[in-house]
Order: structure tokens, then sequence, then C-alpha cells
């Protein structure tokens, strides 16, 4: 059995150590994953690109070229088709550059103000960029739902307390992690690289 360091390593674009973690746990143990931290990158890569596959690109690229390393990065963005697909690329600034969640929320919950139920469609989309070697991967996650009227539950982050999932009376703030990991855009999009992943070892 092979040691950690002699095994093959990929580079998650994240200073998160929890979410790098939850990857090399689906990996059965075939991969090292590493953080930005762990190989001391603290710049800040800038993404601006106007869609999420580009943002994901951008980061990917920039450990690839700058550190020589295969990695793979993700970005995520909400798209409420009342409001034309915002705020889309922008999710995480939605209420400005230096916004929080609630912000965020208290911004797209005014801008839906008057807007019925069902009329409240949105999706959570994923991309992920994995470069290994020469080669490079984008694929995607999608979680279609519903914002909410209003702020429901506790748990999680971002925009959770007013994202209903398809099917699901309960926002993702009411959810275990272990129950929106299993229907989330991003568990999605993971398990799709996963699987890539360790089709090479087949």
């Amino acid at each position: 059995m092979k040691s950690k360091e002699e095994l093959p390593t990929l580079v998650f674009a994240t200073h998160n150590a929890n979410k790098a973690a939850e990857v090399e746990r689906m990996l059965e143990g075939r991969y090292r994953i590493l953080t930005l931290s762990d190989i001391g990158c603290d710049e800040e890569i800038v993404e601006d690109s106007d869609t999420l596959e580009g943002n994901a690109r951008i980061k990917a690229r920039f450990v690839k070229t700058q550190y020589g390393m295969d990695c793979f990065a993700d970005d995520t963005g909400l798209e409420v088709e009342a409001l034309g697909g915002l705020p889309g690329v922008r999710t995480a600034r939605y209420a400005g550059e230096k916004a929080d969640s609630q912000a965020n929320m208290s911004k797209l919950i005014q801008a839906l103000e008057g807007v019925p139920e069902t009329d409240r469609g949105a999706r959570f989309r994923t991309s992920i960029c994995l470069i290994q070697g020469e080669e490079e991967l984008l694929l995607e996650g999608i979680c279609e739902g519903r914002i909410a009227l209003e702020l429901e539950g506790t748990a999680g982050f971002g925009y959770d307390p007013i994202f209903h999932p398809e099917r699901e009376f309960r926002t993702f703030a009411q959810m275990s992690q272990v129950e929106k990991n299993t229907v989330s855009h991003r568990g999605r999009a993971v398990r799709k690289m996963v699987n890539a992943l360790l089709a090479r070892f087949q």
C-alpha cells in the first residue's frame, strides 16, 4: 500500500481544508489532495470571467502554470429565472464586493418581491475544471429548485436558507450535510470528477 506522499497529487484551488478532505475521502485513498495553503499559494487569483466555467478554468490554469501541479478548481452560481439568470457569476458578490450572505439573500428576496412561488424557479450550478498533465476537463453539476419567500433554516452557508431543491419542502439550510451533498449541485459535480479520476485505475 502506498504512503500518502507516494500517491498522485491534485491541488484543489481553495484554502478550505475541509472541502479538500471531503474530496480526498471520496477518492478512496487513491489521490492526495492539497489546498492552496498547502503549496504556499497566497496570491489572489482574479476571477474576472463572465462565466462559471471561465472562472474555474482561470483558477485551475493559474495553479498549473505557476506551480506546475495537477489541479482542479470550482465555481458556483445561483441562476434565478425571474431575474434572467442573475445573480449568476456574481452570486458571491450580488450585494457588493464586500457583501456577506445575509446581504446577498436580502437583496435577492427584495428583487423577487411580489413574484409568486410558481414563478420563483432557480438553479444552482457548479463548474469544475480538472487539469491532469496536458488534459483539461470541464464538469458540471446542477440542482434545480426555487427561491423561498423568506429565510428557512439556520444550517449551511451562502443562499442555503432560501433555496428549496426540487421535490423538497425543506431548504438546504434545513437539511443535514449528508442530505444536502446527495442532491446538491456541488455534490453532483464532484461525484462526476471523482468517477472520472477513479476510472483511471480500472
